[in-house]
């Protein structure tokens, strides 16, 4: 069998954090306990198709930059198989738990739907093998709904109603070979699903049909006995003006509208929450809070740069604080880390993916290391108690109780004065925060 990567002839090894190797673990050692799992329990980290191995390096300013071995021939099934051998050489070699692939990442569309479907079948026979002998697990399935000129004005909120069912139909083989590889999840993403203008959207109609395709989606799950968990993603722009699935919060007022919040969790992306104007801890903090954090698509932003750059995680504070968000809230139950990120462009050579991951996985790894250390010191969670310990006694407990009114509460304020203002000692948690990133 071919070797796509021969740069790395061996799996990717932990060192730890003197060695010099470039290709080494630093911080992420897979069987290393940490608060009781492993950090291959807690990270359950994945690789993305796409960007991982279909993406080129083309942006919309230039053309591909990355020519890869597996590529390569005229064939468009040869490539598909070829890309599918690199990838998990590249999974095995890595040493990931998991993947993650749109339909049309796998194999690229043929002339008809029926064609295509073939393809579908034949790729995902040839994967199903593979996860076999390796051990590499599905952790999500979706569908691309926004790449062709069909979906040119979104899929479930399309004003055709033939568009709908296309997508409907996608859907309903993704979500069939999702269940052939056994997946763990399947996420939607609504790419387009949103208006450029107001001037000829019918914005009620459309959230409407969106919401029954969600559950057309969700009684065909049923009926298949799919068990994996439904995601949705959050984006906020990019390709379209303004998409409905803005963020966490649109997202969570979506599904209770359309009675859909048993059904589905969302897979929060770091870059998406600051295009929402937001931050990725606030995107997560947001949906734990709320019971609907379910995965994550762990990449980074440029802060300089109004569009969804997909770079690798690098920043300590958020993976830091991304993990312990994700600890408070239980921790990963069918979701993980998976890494929608891809190279820069000048990163032309296939080791550069190897530099890529291996970097962001040593990051989250000492995120993890940091966010067990908070916890197990409890030093933030004491500091927001004793911030909000009036809520626990007195006029605050009747109040969380539904025992005053404002008659009560006038009362109560007539009587105590003005209220005392109590610091919320910002810069020293923020210097306890550096600590944690410094020493642990």
């Amino acid at each position: 069998m071919t070797v796509y990567f021969p740069e790395v002839p061996k799996p990717i090894r932990y060192e730890g954090p003197d060695s010099k190797n470039p290709l080494a673990f630093k911080e992420y050692n897979a069987k290393q306990k940490v608060l009781g799992k492993t950090m291959a329990e807690h990270l359950r980290f994945a690789v993305c198709y796409w960007h991982t191995f279909v993406s080129g390096g083309a942006d919309m300013f230039g053309m591909p930059t990355m020519k890869r071995l597996y590529a390569q021939g005229d064939n468009p099934m040869t490539i598909a198989e070829q890309t599918l051998d690199a990838a998990f050489e590249f999974f095995t070699k890595l040493g990931v738990g998991y993947w993650c692939f749109h339909d049309t990442d796998i194999v690229p569309e043929a002339d008809t739907l029926a064609e295509t479907n073939k393809r579908l079948d034949h790729i995902t026979k040839l994967a199903k093998k593979k996860q076999q002998e390796t051990g590499i697990k599905l952790l999500w399935g979706t569908c691309n709904l926004f790449a062709h000129p069909r979906f040119m004005s979104g899929a479930a909120t399309n004003p055709s109603p033939d568009v709908f069912a296309y997508a409907a139909t996608k859907v309903k083989k993704a979500l069939e070979i999702t269940k052939y590889l056994d997946g763990e999840g399947y996420v939607f993403w609504g790419g387009r699903e949103g208006y450029e203008t107001l001037l000829n959207t019918d914005m009620g109609r459309e959230l409407d049909h969106l919401g029954k395709f969600l559950h057309m989606a969700v009684d065909y799950k049923k009926k298949i006995r799919f068990k994996g968990q439904f995601y949705i993603e959050p984006k906020p722009k990019e390709p379209t003006k303004h998409q409905y699935d803005f963020d966490a919060a649109s997202c969570y007022a979506f599904l209770q509208k359309y009675d859909l919040v048993g059904d589905l969790k969302l897979n929060i992306e770091a870059n998406h929450g600051t295009l929402a104007g937001h931050t990725f801890i606030h995107e997560l903090e947001f949906a734990g809070a709320n019971g609907i954090l379910g995965s994550v698509d762990a990449n980074r932003g440029d802060l300089l740069l109004g569009w969804d750059t997909d770079q690798f995680p690098t920043d300590l504070y958020d993976t830091a604080l991304a993990m312990y968000t994700i600890i408070k809230y239980g921790g990963f139950k069918t979701g993980g880390l998976n890494f929608d990120a891809h190279l820069r462009r000048q990163s032309t050579d296939p080791v550069d993916l190897f530099h890529a991951h291996v970097g962001a996985m040593d990051c989250f790894a000492r995120g993890l290391k940091i966010a067990a250390k908070m916890h197990k010191d409890k030093g933030f969670a004491k500091v927001i108690k004793q911030r909000y310990a009036g809520w626990d006694r007195g006029i605050g407990k009747q109040i969380e109780d539904g025992k005053v009114g404002f008659e009560e509460l006038e009362a109560h304020t007539m009587k105590k004065g003005e209220p005392q203002l109590i610091s919320g000692r910002q810069e020293m948690l923020e210097n306890m925060l550096n600590t944690y990133i410094f020493k642990a």
